[in-house]
């Protein structure tokens, strides 16, 4: 099982128009096979944070998404409404 974190830094004025975007790549995402959970979380006290917390059956999977139509056409949207490049880790499990 892998994880994934991916920190977006949003401009403030454009925090709504992001999310938008980003409905419609997590709704696409759901659907697809090895993806176990995928969900954006806003940061309670700086709104400009968006974060992504997913969860993949195996990197093989999560290549697969990295490659789908609806994660390369919202890719591109996402960093133009960013304020600063975003952190990405991904996990595997210790224990």
């Amino acid at each position: 099982m892998i994880k994934v974190v991916a920190k977006q830094t949003i401009k403030e004025d454009m925090i709504e128009s992001c999310k938008k975007v980003i409905s419609g790549l997590v709704e696409e995402t759901r659907k697809e096979e090895g993806c176990i959970s995928y969900e954006l979380y806003q940061d309670i006290k700086k709104k400009n944070i968006l974060t992504f917390i997913e969860e993949w059956e195996s990197t093989d999977a999560l290549k697969r998404h990295m490659n789908t139509k609806h994660f390369l056409e919202a890719t591109p949207k996402i960093s133009a409404m960013q304020e600063k490049e975003e952190e990405i880790n991904v996990y595997s499990v210790v224990f």
